[in-house]
C-alpha cells in the first residue's frame, strides 16, 4: 500500500523546503496562495527513510504575503477581534441575545471606523482648521477652504469618509471560497464543525455587509445633519435627521433578528433595502449639505460630533456589560473546572477590540491636531498663543488617551510581577521533572540544567494566568466605565483636575494625558509598520501569527473582517485527500501547531471512505491546552472524541513540557487506561538530553514549540502506517 505524508504547517512558516526538510520542492497542486508541494525529482529524497511519500501544504499566504495584503489586516484588526468573539461564548450556536450582542458591538466598531474618519476630514479640517487663517497658512492643499462656506466645506470633505466606507466595503466582499467548494446554496454557517455549510457564509456576509454599510453611511450622514439641522431650523434638515436615525434603528432591529442567520430572500432583501436606503439618504445628506445658507462662522469643536463619540463609547460600555451578563449565565452550562477564560473571552476580546479602535481612532485625531495647530494645544493649565487655532479632539478621547497611560502601567506592573509569583515553587516543581527525566542530571552542568527548568517554568506561565487576567479586565473596565461617564457628563480630565484640585492637580493630569496621546500615536504607527514588513520580516513573525489566528473562524459578527483563510483550507485538504484516496493511496496528516487545528477540522469534513483511509499526527498543538479554553462551545470533549473516532484512533499527539503553545489533547481528561483517548497523547523529552553527545559538541537544544522531524516524529508516523496497513489488510 503506497503511504503519502501531508504536512501541515503551522503559523509564521518557513516556506515549503523547510517543511519538507528537502532544498528544492515543486507544486503539484493548488497555486501561489495555497498550494501542496513534494521534493522535485532528483533534488532530493521525495519519501523519507520508511519509503513515505513526502507532500506539504503550504497555506500561510492566504492570510499574508503582500505588504498591501498584510497593511489591511493591521487596518481590519478592531474588525477581526469583534468578529472571533462571537465564537469564544459558551454555547453553540451562543444564544440568541449573545449573537444579538455581539453583531451589535461589531457594528459600533464600523461606526466608530467612520467617526474617526469624520473627526479628521469634518470636524479638525473642514470646521476647526478652515475657520482659523493661521491653520491654512502655507499649507495649498487646503488653503482654499478658507473661501467656502462651512456647509459647503462639510459636504467638500464628507467625500473623505465616503471613500473610507467604500474602501472597507470592498475588502469585506474578498473571499477565499472558490465556487467549487461547495455544492450546496449559498448558506449561513453552522454550528457544528461537521457540518458541510460551518465554513460556508457567503449568504450572511451580504446581509450583514449590507447593514454595515448603512450604519457607516448613516453614522456620516448624522454626523453631518446634527451640525447643519440645528443650525438651519428648518423641516427639510429635521426630516432627513430622524430618517438616517430611523434607518439606524431599523439597521439595530436587523442585527438583532435571529432570521438574519437563515436563508431566507425576505431578509436578503431587507438588508438589501437598507443598503440603498442609506446610499439615497446619503446623497439627500449631502445636496443639503450644499445648499447656500446666509453667513456662518463655525466656532469650536463640528456641533455634535463631541457628543456622538461620546455617546458610541457609552453604548459600548452598556452592551458589554450586558453580554459580560448573559454570558456569566451561560457559562454555568460548561463542565467545571472552568479553564483560562473559559466562555469569558466573546466580553474579553471584543473589549480589546474596542480598545484598539479607539486607540487607532484618538492616535490618528491627535496625530493631526498636532501638525494642524503645529504643536499649540489648548489645555486648561496651558493658554493658547495669541491667533492659534484651538483644535481640540472630541473630550472622550481625551479620557481614552488618559486611560491608555493607565491601562500601559497596569501592563508593566503585571508583566513584571507574574514572572515572580511563585517563582520558587514553580522552580522547585520544574527541577523536580528535570531529575525524574534525566537520570544524568546529577552529571550534568548546573546552568544546563537550570536552562532546561526555566525553559518549563516559562512554558507553564501562560496556564497560570487566569486569575490575573480577570483582575486585569475587571480593573480596564472599570475603568473604561468611568471614562464612558465622564466622557459624556463633559469635563475632560483636565478640566475635572484644575476644578477639583487647581494647577497642582492639573499639569500631572495633563502630563499623563499627553503622554497617552503620544503612547497611542506610537502605538498606531508601530502596529501600521509592522503591518507593512511583517510579512517578510522574521524578526516580528508574533504579527503573522496574530493575523493566522484572527482569520480561522468564519466572518459571522462582523462582516469587514479579512476573509477566513479556512473556507478554501479545509475544502481544498479535503479534495487532495480524497483525491489521493481515490488512487489507491493511504494518507498520513500531519499538522504542526496551529496546522494540526486545520488537520483536526479536516478530518471531520472528510467522507466516511476517506477516514478508512487516513491517519492523524498532531505535535505543538493547541486543540487541548488552547482551543478547548477559548472556544468551549466548538473545541470540546466531544468534537475531539468525534475526530478520534472517525479515524477509529489512528492519532498520535506529541508534546513537550518546555511547549508554550502546545500540550496534551486528552490528558489529564481521559477515561482510565482502558480509554482510546489515552493512547493518543504522548509526551517526549526536550530536550534529548542533558550531556553532549559522543557524535557531537555541543548539548541537545531546547526545542521548546519548535518541531523538526526527529527520532520520535518517525517513529509516530512508522507507527501510524503501520495502524494503516492493518486496517487494509
Amino acid at each position: 500500500m503506497r503511504i503519502t505524508e501531508i504536512r501541515v504547517h503551522g503559523v509564521a512558516d518557513k516556506g515549503p523546503e523547510t517543511i519538507l526538510d528537502r532544498p528544492i520542492v515543486a507544486r503539484v497542486a493548488g497555486d501561489d496562495n495555497a498550494g501542496f508541494y513534494r521534493p522535485r525529482p532528483g533534488y532530493g529524497a521525495p519519501a523519507d527513510r520508511d519509503g513515505v511519500t513526502l507532500e506539504a501544504y503550504r497555506w500561510s499566504r492566504l492570510t499574508g504575503g503582500t505588504a498591501t495584503r498584510t497593511f489591511s489586516l493591521v487596518l481590519l484588526l478592531p474588525f477581526m477581534l469583534s468578529n472571533i468573539a462571537v465564537w469564544m461564548l459558551p454555547v453553540t450556536g451562543g444564544g440568541r441575545a449573545a449573537r444579538a450582542l455581539c453583531r451589535l458591538l461589531a457594528a459600533t466598531m464600523t461606526a466608530m471606523y467612520v467617526l474617526s474618519t469624520v473627526g479628521v476630514s469634518l470636524d479638525l479640517i473642514a470646521w476647526q482648521c478652515a475657520a482659523y487663517p493661521r491653520c491654512l497658512e502655507g499649507r495649498r492643499e487646503i488653503s482654499w477652504l478658507g473661501g467656502v462656506p462651512p456647509g459647503q466645506r462639510l459636504a467638500l470633505l464628507a467625500v473623505l469618509p465616503i471613500i473610507a466606507i467604500v474602501l472597507i466595503w470592498r475588502l469585506g466582499a474578498r473571499t477565499w471560497q472558490l465556487p467549487e467548494d461547495s455544492d450546496h446554496a449559498p448558506g449561513v454557517g453552522a454550528d457544528r464543525l461537521d457540518a458541510p455549510a460551518f465554513w460556508d457564509t457567503r449568504s450572511l456576509l451580504r446581509r450583514l455587509r449590507s447593514v454595515h454599510v448603512a450604519v457607516a453611511l448613516g453614522t456620516l450622514d448624522v454626523t453631518l445633519l446634527l451640525a447643519l439641522a440645528p443650525h438651519d431650523a428648518t423641516v427639510p434638515g429635521w426630516l432627513l435627521l430622524a430618517a438616517n436615525v430611523a434607518l439606524l434603528a431599523g439597521a439595530v432591529v436587523l442585527l438583532c433578528r435571529p432570521a438574519i442567520e437563515r436563508r431566507g430572500e425576505q431578509d436578503q432583501l431587507s438588508s438589501r433595502t437598507i443598503r440603498w436606503a442609506a446610499v439615497a439618504l446619503t446623497a439627500l445628506t449631502l445636496a443639503y449639505a450644499l445648499v447656500p445658507r446666509p453667513p456662518w462662522a463655525a466656532e469650536g469643536m463640528l456641533p455634535g460630533y463631541g457628543m456622538l463619540v461620546a455617546g458610541l463609547f457609552a453604548g459600548q460600555v452598556a452592551l458589554l456589560a450586558m453580554l459580560g451578563l448573559v454570558v456569566v449565565v451561560q457559562r454555568r452550562s460548561l463542565p467545571r473546572p472552568f479553564f483560562l477564560l473559559a466562555g469569558l473571552g466573546a466580553p474579553v476580546l471584543i473589549t480589546v477590540a474596542i480598545g484598539l479602535g479607539v486607540a487607532y481612532s484618538s492616535g490618528l485625531t491627535y496625530g493631526l491636531a498636532e501638525y494642524l495647530d503645529r504643536g499649540s494645544s489648548p489645555t486648561p493649565a496651558r493658554p493658547l498663543p495669541p491667533g492659534a487655532p484651538p483644535l481640540s479632539p472630541p473630550i472622550a478621547y481625551r479620557w481614552v488617551t488618559l486611560g491608555f497611560s493607565l491601562a500601559v502601567l497596569l501592563v508593566v506592573v503585571t508583566a513584571v510581577l507574574v514572572p515572580r509569583i511563585r517563582r520558587d515553587r514553580r522552580r522547585r516543581e520544574a527541577e523536580e521533572l528535570v531529575r525524574r527525566d534525566y537520570p544524568e542530571a546529577s552529571r550534568a552542568a548546573p546552568e544546563r540544567v537550570r536552562a532546561v527548568r526555566d525553559a518549563i517554568v516559562r512554558a507553564r506561565l501562560t496556564d497560570r494566568l487566569g486569575p490575573l487576567l480577570a483582575t486585569a479586565y475587571v480593573a480596564l473596565a472599570l475603568l473604561t466605565l468611568a471614562a464612558a461617564g465622564l466622557s459624556v457628563i463633559g469635563p475632560g480630565p483636565g478640566a475635572l483636575a484644575l476644578r477639583l484640585g487647581g494647577e497642582p492637580l492639573a499639569r500631572p493630569v495633563i502630563f499623563v494625558t499627553d503622554l497617552g496621546a503620544l503612547l497611542i500615536g506610537l502605538f498606531a504607527t508601530v502596529l501600521a509598520v509592522m503591518g507593512l514588513v511583517a510579512y517578510r520580516s522574521g524578526a516580528i513573525r508574533l504579527v503573522g501569527v496574530l493575523w493566522e489566528l484572527a482569520t480561522f473562524w468564519p466572518r459571522a459578527a462582523h462582516p469587514l473582517a479579512p476573509p477566513c483563510y479556512v473556507e478554501r483550507a479545509v475544502p481544498e485538504l479535503t479534495r487532495r485527500i480524497g483525491q489521493l484516496t481515490a488512487d489507491g493511496n493511504a494518507v498520513v496528516l500531519s499538522g504542526q501547531s496551529h496546522g494540526s487545528v486545520l488537520a483536526a477540522v479536516t478530518i471531520l469534513q472528510l467522507p466516511d471512505h476517506c477516514q478508512r483511509r487516513v491517519a492523524l499526527l498532531t505535535y505543538g498543538t493547541p486543540l487541548g491546552n488552547r482551543y478547548r479554553r477559548i472556544f468551549p462551545a466548538y473545541v470540546n470533549d466531544e468534537m475531539l472524541r468525534e475526530v478520534g473516532g472517525r479515524l477509529a484512533w489512528r492519532w498520535i499527539n506529541l508534546w513537550r513540557y518546555t511547549d508554550a503553545v502546545g500540550g496534551p489533547v486528552f490528558v489529564p481528561l481521559a477515561d482510565g487506561p482502558d480509554d482510546p483517548a489515552a493512547r493518543v497523547d504522548r509526551r517526549v523529552r526536550d530536550p534529548k538530553g542533558l550531556l553532549i553527545p559522543p557524535t557531537d559538541t555541543v548539548p541537545p537544544p531546547v526545542q521548546g514549540h519548535r518541531f523538526t522531524p526527529d527520532d520520535d516524529f518517525h517513529d509516530a508516523i512508522r507507527e501510524l502506517v503501520g495502524r494503516l496497513e492493518r486496517t487494509d489488510g
